[in-house]
């Protein structure tokens, strides 16, 4: 298997409230909520966001927690054992949402540059935390 064959499917987010993660995800960021009115329903064990067409984070409820029997160690993982979840954007996008977030008061990280990832020296990069304490950085190498 090369990398060319190997997409990012999804990630994970221990939540304390899905409804409330999916719409700070869709009005600070402007992901797209998925299964939402069916999560709402009681027909979907957890709703999600859309990163992009390939990739969703999953806003799992930290209830579900001890019930994940296929997942060992799932309740001692409803912490926070991710560092963070890094997105990548076009410039435009990372200005866009950058304002966004601070529209939403959502406080963010000073602006860096130059620094490493999956595609080298990204130009810009910052943080943010989601309401359940999730890290999140943006950048962009274009």
């Amino acid at each position: 298997m090369t990398h060319q064959e190997t997409r990012l499917d999804h990630v994970v987010l221990w939540v304390s409230d899905p409804v409330a993660a999916a719409h700070f995800y869709e009005k600070a960021v402007g992901l797209e909520p998925v299964r939402l009115a069916d999560f709402s329903a009681g027909e979907a064990p957890f709703p999600s966001v859309r990163v992009n067409r390939e990739t969703i984070l999953d806003l799992m409820p930290r209830s579900k927690a001890n019930r994940m029997s296929m997942l060992p160690g799932a309740a001692e993982s409803s912490g926070h054992p991710v560092n963070h979840v890094c997105l990548s954007l076009t410039a435009a996008a990372f200005d866009t949402l950058l304002d966004r977030l601070r529209e939403q008061s959502v406080p963010v990280s000073d602006v860096s540059h130059d620094s490493f990832g999956a595609r080298g020296p990204a130009k810009r990069s910052f943080y943010f935390r989601d309401p359940d304490g999730n890290v999140f950085e943006a950048r962009h190498y274009d």
